[in-house]
């Protein structure tokens, strides 16, 4: 797997440090963010009742806003892959 970095929150304290990756080849977007709390998971799942709840080999996570653009970034990473 060939991950590529994309950034990281650009507040981190280096300890707590959402961050984007893309693996081009697969054609994925890798997130590191914080994991919410259980009031947030159920609101989640309650939001989307088809879905169920959140397999214990899947997860959420809280990205800030502020990292939009890195988001952004990884999209178009992983489109241009599709072209390819």
């Amino acid at each position: 797997m060939a991950v590529e970095f994309v950034g990281i929150d650009p507040d981190t304290d280096r300890d707590h440090c959402p961050t984007v990756w893309v693996d081009v080849k697969a054609q994925e977007i890798l997130l590191q963010g914080w994991k919410p709390g259980a009031e947030t998971q159920a609101q989640c799942e309650e939001s989307s009742p088809a879905n169920g709840p959140v397999p214990d080999s899947e997860a959420i996570v809280r990205i800030p806003a502020r990292m939009i653009p890195m988001v952004r970034e990884a999209c178009d990473a992983v489109e241009r892959a599709q072209l390819r």
